[in-house]
């Protein structure tokens, strides 16, 4: 019996991102602190993580309606793009 199931490997552009700027940090192009070279990793995950933080201060009533209105657009628009 042949098993001709595929397996699709995707990379996102942030992981591409990374990669690019490790090697090029390997290579000695860029001399930037590890901290910006692993950037595209980690500011994703604290933009996600702010957006969570501020509409939880939102729904307590922290925030007046206007900025909790321009905090669901930008909420939007991440989910879209």
């Amino acid at each position: 019996m042949e098993n001709n199931s595929s397996r699709t490997v995707s990379i996102s552009f942030f992981e591409l991102l990374a990669v690019l700027f490790i090697g090029l940090k390997l290579a000695g192009i860029i001399a930037w602190s590890w901290l910006w070279v692993l950037s595209p990793l980690w500011i994703p995950i604290a933009i996600v993580l702010a957006i969570i933080f501020l509409s939880w201060m939102c729904d307590q009533g922290i925030f007046f309606a206007g900025l909790c209105f321009l905090i669901a657009l930008v909420m939007i628009f991440c989910i879209i793009a």
